[in-house]
């Protein structure tokens, strides 16, 4: 079982990683064959596909901040509630996204899979307006 103040050092270093623009940063929380799967998409497998997926949000929301709106954990499971805020990169419309991503940690605990959610068709309409 998991310490809850642990999990959330986790959760506030990991919210702190997303801030930094830095994909390296946001990989460095997954296992190394850690995976993230985004709405039943396809897995973004091993730290380089981790590294690519939050390259791609950088991409696409270049202002991107996120926070961390609530973790809970049970076992050697968590969810991380989120909120990410920014600007499209490509019509310049502002951005409110919420989500959650349930992680299964190892023992290191680091992500050895995350399945990641938000409302995609809100997230289409905010960015086309």
């Amino acid at each position: 079982m998991i310490d809850p103040k642990v999990i959330e050092g986790i959760a506030a270093d990991y919210t702190a990683a997303w801030n930094s623009k830095s994909a390296d940063a946001v990989a460095s929380f997954y296992a190394p064959e850690g995976e993230i799967i985004i709405n039943r998409g396809e897995p973004w497998t091993g730290r380089s596909r981790v590294r690519e997926m939050a390259a791609g949000f950088y991409a696409d929301v270049p202002d991107l901040s996120l926070t961390c709106d609530d973790v809970r954990c049970s076992g050697n499971h968590a969810i991380f509630v989120w909120t990410f805020t920014g600007h499209a990169a490509t019509t310049g419309n502002p951005l409110n996204i919420r989500g959650w991503e349930e992680w299964e940690l190892d023992g290191d605990l680091k992500v050895i899979a995350s399945r990641g959610w938000f409302d995609a068709e809100d997230y289409a309409k905010q960015a086309g307006g």
